[in-house]
């Protein structure tokens, strides 16, 4: 199975690493962080606004892949704070209303940038 990297314009690059890897049927994202480069945000202390900022740059990413995320099987979830737990599903299921793809999500102990958190996903092509 061939691999290849995928880059995308309007996500933050931040070290040694694509932001999505097409292999086979899927695609692999790498952790997504609430920073919105178009609008020069980014979000340390809200973790609703975080949360949409981080998923919205999945979708828009999907989006621009022709997929949607309707696609993502896997969602991984890191959180700075586990006490932001019901914040972040509040915003989560706004972007997985139904047929909610497999998920884990773990409580670290900092996130690059002191992000209050930090998303991967797996998606179909």
């Amino acid at each position: 199975m061939e691999k290849k990297a995928i880059q995308i314009e309007f996500l933050a690059k931040g070290g040694p690493y694509s932001p999505v890897v097409e292999a086979g049927d899927f695609y692999f994202f790498s952790g997504q962080l609430p920073i919105d480069i178009g609008n020069n945000i980014r979000e340390i202390d809200d973790i609703k606004k975080a949360t949409g900022i981080c998923l919205n740059n999945i979708k828009r990413t999907l989006e621009s892949l022709g997929g949607n995320m309707g696609r993502v099987v896997k969602v991984t979830v890191y959180l700075r704070d586990m006490s932001y737990f019901n914040d972040m599903n509040e915003v989560y299921k706004e972007f997985f209303p139904s047929d909610f793809p497999a998920r884990t999500c773990i409580a670290v102990k900092t996130i690059p940038g002191d992000f209050p958190i930090e998303v991967e996903v797996v998606a179909l092509r």
